[in-house]
């Protein structure tokens, strides 16, 4: 496999991460792999990393979501769902007793919820035509909002949400990538602004990874992925050989992108202003790619064809090489979202 370099101090980080993986091989066994079921009776679905299924949650909401990411999000031992049928979300708890996850509250939002992301102790809910941030305290999250905002376009294209320092980036597939500020305290603020440079061949912005003040957007139909940073658009690299980059996720140098119709990963380095492909397939799937998430030497991806969908399981070296660990059917081509829960994510706020 085809290994490209970047500079003695990335050479020094990819050697450490793979010394650190072959070190601690199983480390990660007791993580957690959630999806949601999308159906009219929304579950959240539970696997362990081989595999199994270890619960299912109804979410007390109705699915229906399509053409998104981010549909689950997790942060210490809260994790929300969207319920884009019934114009909520369910918030779980993983309590300290045991490492099953219990149903806490149901959030109302604006309109019907496509993505949610968790920053600076809030939760963050972007709707088909709005965003909205709901603080969270040692009592979980709030039911009300403490700021909203409507979006540059609000025609029902959002597709994600993602936390910046002292912002949120979002994408509308109706080409548009736009930020909002938030409060020293989180909160949502003034209005969303389009970021600037946007390319003039931009076609549906869908997914994005965020670090730091840096947004990796993809703009799917144009095949491109781009560097956002301080409201602006600094760097756009093809996708070569693989159409249409979906969803994203960072590990490390490294960012991957799920390219739906070319049913593959492809690998990034990424560093300064840089994206550069590195590896254009490190895995391949028998359907379309809806989402892909990375933690702690694991990246799940969801993929559907025909009426199923499937959760796919990799470890992941310190090169960026995906191994498969294990792969889940579902008799379900709707499933929506994925995100990994550590084994030892049970924090309070």
């Amino acid at each position: 496999m085809k290994k490209v370099i970047y500079g003695s101090a990335l050479l020094a980080l990819m050697v450490a991460g793979a010394a650190n993986a072959q070190s601690n091989a199983g480390w990660n066994d007791g993580d957690l792999i959630v999806t949601a079921s999308n159906t009219a009776s929304n579950a959240l679905l539970v696997y362990n990393t081989h595999g199994a299924l270890v619960e299912q949650i109804k979410t007390q909401g109705a699915g229906g979501v399509t053409g998104n990411a981010g549909g689950i999000a997790q942060n210490h031992d809260l994790l929300a769902v969207v319920n884009f049928g019934s114009g909520n979300v369910s918030v779980f708890r993983k309590p300290h007793d045991h490492g099953l996850l219990q149903l806490e509250k149901v959030v109302p939002a604006i309109t019907n919820p496509v993505s949610v992301a968790f920053g600076r102790d809030h939760l963050y809910i972007l709707t088909a035509t709005h965003i909205e941030s709901h603080p969270i305290d040692r009592f979980g999250v709030s039911s009300t909002a403490d700021g909203e905002a409507q979006l540059v376009v609000a025609d029902g294209s959002a597709a994600q949400v993602g936390v910046l320092r002292g912002q949120l980036v979002i994408t509308e597939k109706s080409n548009v990538i736009e930020t909002v500020n938030l409060t020293a305290q989180g909160a949502v603020t003034g209005s969303t602004q389009r970021v600037a440079n946007i390319p003039s061949n931009v076609n549906a912005p869908f997914g994005l990874a965020t670090r730091g003040n840096d947004a990796y957007v993809t703009i799917a139909h144009a095949n491109e992925i781009s560097l956002v940073r301080n409201d602006a658009v600094l760097t756009v690299t093809g996708s070569g050989t693989q159409m249409a980059p979906c969803w994203v996720t960072l590990d490390g140098p490294f960012l991957f992108s799920a390219n739906s119709p070319s049913q593959s990963v492809s690998r990034y380095a990424v560093y300064g202003q840089k994206i550069i492909q590195d590896d254009a397939v490190v895995a391949k799937f028998s359907g379309n790619p809806s989402d892909i998430t990375y933690r702690d030497g694991l990246a799940a991806v969801i993929d559907a064809n025909g009426s199923v969908s499937h959760v796919s399981i990799f470890n992941v070296d310190g090169d960026g090489d995906f191994n498969l660990k294990s792969a889940v059917t579902i008799g379900n081509a709707a499933t929506n979202g994925v995100a990994i829960i550590r084994s030892d994510d049970n924090f309070n706020y």
